[in-house]
């Protein structure tokens, strides 16, 4: 056997009946030849990890937008954290770990630059509509790898497009809400995990709120701080899916409380506070004049301009097409990318010459 039929192999005796095994995965979209030394899975985070869209979450908001302190979290810190409680959840639980942290460290690749205020803006402008998470399977299906995709496996693919839940159940009953595995479950669980605590965490830096502001009731069963927070949660989730065992995961009524409790306090008090709501709404405002400049004028996409500038009258077709362009332009822009751009086109220059 090859290393990787020895991991495999490994994966069989060591892993959870209710696991995703690397050697029953679904596929590809196109067939290739397996790697001698990684598993499947192994080669989807690597590629993942590798990606360009994948470097530019460093310079893509989380809550603040644009943050020039050094502490505050970045699209690209989430992700890790994620990860780090997702593999922790699927180590307990004896899932298949490559698994779950390619899904978690690929689930946000199609976030916008400024956050949910861009996504909110390309959704209104984009005649189709714009879902970061659909927009993340569209990244590593088609965008990434000069316009080849990344060609990654259905379950990582799967986990991608089902961890984003809004304002929705946690872990919904239906099944058909959830991802497939119950890898793709811990990445939809760890998410909320991540950001309910580092959002917090920032927004204390940030002197919005103070940690005694949480409710005193939402205190008493998870803590007072961030890692007591994370590892009550990892616990409640761990015990019950272990003490069910019924082949997907599963949290306490009463932590399913707490996290929607937190959920709730946050979005009252550091994503819609009217501080941030401000920069949101100038995000807004710019990521719109970007996208209408962008459907009358040519923009690079490589060397080569792909958008020409327009003509009229233009079909239907041609339309369409403009605007997938023009919205998957944007999207991948980073903060500091889209800012600049914007005072490139926009801004008035003084005029040098004597």
């Amino acid at each position: 056997m090859d290393i990787r039929q020895q991991l495999e192999a490994q994966e069989q005796q060591v892993l959870s009946v209710h696991a995703c095994f690397s050697n029953r995965s679904k596929g590809r979209m196109r067939d290739e030849p397996p790697c001698e030394l990684r598993t499947a899975f192994q080669r989807d985070r690597d590629r993942i990890i590798h990606s360009k869209t994948f470097r530019r979450l460093k310079h893509k908001t989380q809550v603040f937008l644009a943050p020039t302190g050094d502490h505050y979290r970045t699209r690209l810190t989430h992700v890790l954290e994620v990860s780090q409680i997702a593999r922790t959840i699927a180590v307990c639980l004896h899932l298949n770990e490559y698994l779950t942290e390619a899904i978690a460290l690929g689930h946000d690749l199609g976030h916008t630059p400024f956050g949910h205020a861009g996504e909110y803006t390309l959704n209104r402008l984009h005649p189709g509509g714009f879902r970061h998470y659909i927009q993340s399977l569209r990244v590593v299906d088609f965008l990434e790898n000069s316009g080849q995709g990344l060609n990654l496996s259905w379950e990582v693919r799967n986990g991608i497009v089902k961890h984003s839940k809004g304002y929705k159940d946690i872990l919904p009953n239906d099944a058909r809400e959830l991802p497939a595995t119950l890898e793709g479950q811990a990445v939809r669980v760890a998410d909320i995990i991540a950001y309910l605590n580092h959002d917090m965490d920032d927004a204390i830096r940030a002197e919005m709120i103070r940690e005694s502001d949480l409710p005193q009731h939402l205190r008493q069963v998870v803590g007072d701080r961030p890692d007591r927070r994370i590892a009550a949660m990892m616990r409640d989730l761990i015990t019950e899916t272990l003490q069910k065992d019924e082949g997907r995961l599963r949290l306490s009524p009463m932590m399913q409380e707490v996290i929607c409790g937190m959920r709730s306090f946050l979005y009252a008090k550091v994503y819609r506070n009217q501080l941030v709501h401000s920069e949101f709404e100038k995000a807004q405002r710019l990521i719109s004049e970007l996208y209408l400049f962008f459907l009358e004028h040519e923009f690079p996409v490589g060397s080569e301009p792909v958008c020409p500038k327009r003509r009229q009258p233009v079909s239907a077709a041609e339309e369409k097409r403009l605007h997938r362009l023009v919205c998957d332009f944007i999207a991948g822009m980073t903060d500091r990318y889209a800012l600049d751009l914007y005072s490139q086109i926009f801004m008035p220059k003084p005029w040098s010459v004597m």
